[in-house]
């Protein structure tokens, strides 16, 4: 039991030294939950159709987007995300090594996109 105890403990050390903070627990992608008023919109990402409203979608953090809601007799309303890093899996990776903040930095995990929900409010197109 103490051996087993004892490899576990080295095989999470050595995930922890080879993987960034963020690689770990929180991965490269991010999800955004979109909605409209009323609901129904189509939604492209960087012009990339992805669904009807409402949707949730998982999204690389580490990139810019360009979101379009789309509907008819409405018009199109475009929200951008951005991001920025989130300070605190620095901080982690810091601690742990120089090991972590390279995969973090390479893999894109410790970006975080700046929105997590969008609702678009629609407006009825004049005739």
């Amino acid at each position: 039991m103490v051996k087993k105890t004892i490899s576990v403990m080295i095989l999470l050390s050595f995930v922890f030294m080879f993987s960034g903070c963020a690689a770990i627990f929180k991965g490269s992608n991010s999800k955004l939950n979109l909605s409209s008023d009323p609901s129904g919109a189509k939604v492209y990402v960087n012009g990339n159709y992805y669904g009807t409203t409402p949707i949730k979608i998982l999204l690389k953090s580490n990139q810019t987007y360009t979101i379009e809601f789309k509907k008819e007799g409405f018009r199109t309303i475009t929200r951008n995300i951005t991001n920025h890093v989130g300070a605190g899996w620095i901080v982690l990776d810091v601690l742990a090594g120089l090991l972590p903040v390279v995969i973090d930095a390479a893999t894109g995990s410790w970006y975080e996109l700046d929105q997590k929900n969008i609702n678009a409010m629609l407006e009825k197109q004049q005739p």
